[in-house]
């Protein structure tokens, strides 16, 4: 797997600023002398230019990159690593903490880096003479096959998540208690300046502090709080690299890629058509007809030389909160009374998840209709996702925001012969379209992309 050209433009962004600071010996100047020379200098008062570097955290670099969702920010990644360690002093230990918001974005990272038959994981092998270990957090506090000579000879990533690492529980604050397991790290340590005040030194937040590791924080518009600022402080890093599609106010942008270059490359299923219904029962049968149009389409499709896709709804169900609510699990039943196989539709809420262990895009799986309230946040992918339906109130408008970028992704990263194929789908049925429609700019914006990314059918208009 090679990079996109906007992927591998981001890669050269990076290695260009590193250049600077090699050049430079500031952080502050080599950002601010970097985005000088390609759009010249700042000027507050009409917004031109790159405003200046913000010192988030002391002693390391923090910079950010900017990717719409469904751009590869793993493997953006995945990639950089290997320009931030040819940057630095080769006899550093390779350590990367690679930070994750959610338990499924966690499992997620670990399945692809360590799966040797994933790309993610080749070009590691590739880019790091398959020398590579990727840990979770009990790997480390058991000290299995984690220990100062191994971690010198390889690229070490440990996988963790934000929650992890704040102690807010007792399960969390075993990272910050002795470890007789970490012992021979001890013998390492050249000075105690690392030593965190109060926290033994064998301790796996001292271990890793030891290491001065590279941080990779995943969708880090999440780590935006007082509180997670601390968490990475605390992790004493070398380089600290953002990814999201959606920096906050204190982020030193490296690179940014306009949604274009996504649209360009067949990453994407743009635009988004938004139908309005006139009620809910009105959502689910269209839905449910339009799974059935576009699964004939990819069937045509696929018998005619074409790629396996078996288009799946997203069904926005609503939490409990009176009678009259359709929850996932009326839902479920009414789709089953429509003569659904149950074998086809799966539930995924905060607290049931029937998604678990199951590959959507085997075609094995019988998956065509997903039942969630907003449980399929950021982190969880599927391609073959094409219709979000949403079943909130007619009264209301209707907040898809947060799950929109669901239905983003392009299966297999090409354009389909069939036109209906390459395109994504939100049905609803809300009196208020216009705050409805907002909700899906503002999902679109919260992705990386723009009003510009879809087309509305109403037909509740009076």
């Amino acid at each position: 797997m090679e990079l996109k050209s906007y992927q591998r433009k981001v890669i050269d962004n990076l290695e260009e600023y590193l250049s600077y600071v090699q050049e430079h010996k500031s952080l502050e100047k080599a950002f601010n002398q970097y985005w000088e020379d390609k759009i010249g200098p700042y000027n507050p008062l009409d917004g031109t230019g790159m405003e200046s570097y913000k010192n988030n955290i002391p002693n390391a670099a923090h910079v950010c990159v900017k990717v719409p969702t469904a751009g590869g920010k793993t493997f953006i990644a995945v990639n950089a690593l290997h320009s931030i360690f040819s940057a630095y002093d080769s006899a550093k230990p390779k350590a990367v903490i690679w930070l994750v918001p959610w338990s499924n974005l966690l499992q997620q990272t670990v399945n692809t880096l360590s799966n040797p038959e994933h790309p993610y994981r080749q070009k590691l092998n590739s880019l790091f003479n398959n020398r590579v270990e990727i840990y979770q957090k009990a790997d480390l506090l058991q000290g299995s096959n984690f220990n100062p000579t191994v971690v010198k000879d390889q690229l070490s990533i440990f996988v963790m998540s934000f929650a992890s690492l704040r102690a807010n529980n007792k399960e969390d604050r075993k990272v910050f208690q002795e470890n007789g397991q970490l012992e021979a790290f001890v013998s390492q340590y050249k000075n105690s300046e690392h030593i965190l005040s109060g926290v033994d030194d064998t301790a796996l937040i001292n271990v890793l502090r030891y290491l001065n590791p590279v941080l990779v924080v995943d969708e880090s518009h999440n780590a935006e709080s007082d509180l997670s600022v601390d968490m990475l402080k605390n992790l004493n890093p070398s380089f600290i690299l953002d990814l999201t599609a959606t920096p906050k106010d204190n982020s030193n942008i490296v690179s940014l890629v306009p949604a274009i270059e996504l649209k360009k490359e067949h990453m994407v299923k743009l635009p988004v058509i938004v139908y309005n219904n006139h009620d809910k029962t009105e959502v689910i049968n269209n839905a449910l007809h339009l799974q059935r149009k576009l699964e004939n389409l990819a069937k045509k499709q696929e018998s005619e030389g074409g790629r396996y896709i078996r288009p799946i709804v997203l069904f926005q169900a609503q939490p409990k909160t009176n009678d009259d609510n359709t929850t996932f699990e009326k839902l479920k039943d009414q789709l089953l009374g429509l003569g659904i196989p149950e074998s086809h539709i799966k539930i995924k809420t905060a607290n049931f998840d029937e998604l678990k262990g199951i590959d959507l895009m085997s075609k094995e799986s019988e998956v065509r209709y997903i039942i969630t309230i907003n449980a399929l946040k950021e982190g969880w992918d599927c391609p073959f996702a094409y219709i979000l339906a949403s079943l909130a109130d007619k009264s209301s408008s209707v907040d898809v925001e947060q799950i929109l970028g669901r239905v983003l992704r392009q299966p297999y990263v090409h354009r389909h012969k069939a036109f209906q194929l390459n395109l994504s789908y939100v049905l609803t049925a809300s009196a208020k379209f216009n705050e409805t429609l907002q909700s899906i700019v503002k999902g679109l914006q919260e992705s990386g992309f723009s009003e510009k990314d879809y087309r509305k059918v109403d037909k509740m208009t009076e």
